[in-house]
């Protein structure tokens, strides 16, 4: 089962790609809830480049990697991933109001479609009002 989720950011596209593959970035806005934070990102953007974060809940009791391989990189257009047995398409839509960035997921088995929509809604929320506010 595929899940898209998508937002509006109201930037540039230079900017929204930066923020979008940019470590320092990435752990000021990898977050689906203010008790959640990222506390690590690494990214080699290439074709065979991996990247991974760790998200941990601000509490200390959870935390887990977020990990992939790039399998096409089209700069400010299109990112195409592996992560675990899954797969992750990430569109960069340039238009008039600004870019939409579109996210389609396989959905995995743990918990269901809908939370996962959400949380992933709620993450490119986070990234919008990030990119956003440095504009």
């Amino acid at each position: 089962m595929q899940i898209t989720v998508e937002t509006l950011v109201r930037a540039p596209i230079a900017a929204v790609w930066k923020a979008w593959t940019t470590p320092e970035d990435i752990v000021q806005w990898n977050t689906a809830s203010p008790d959640w934070h990222t506390t690590r990102a690494s990214v080699d953007l290439r074709v065979g480049g991996a990247f991974s974060s760790r998200m941990e809940a601000k509490d200390g009791s959870m935390g887990f990697d977020f990990a992939g391989e790039y399998t096409e990189v089209v700069e400010h257009q299109l990112l195409v991933a592996t992560f675990g047995d899954r797969s992750l398409r990430v569109e960069f839509i340039p238009g008039e109001a600004g870019v939409t960035v579109r996210e389609t997921f396989e959905a995995e088995t743990t918990f269901p479609p809908e939370q996962q929509r959400q949380g992933w809604q709620a993450i490119l929320a986070s990234f919008a009002r990030h990119v956003e506010g440095q504009q």
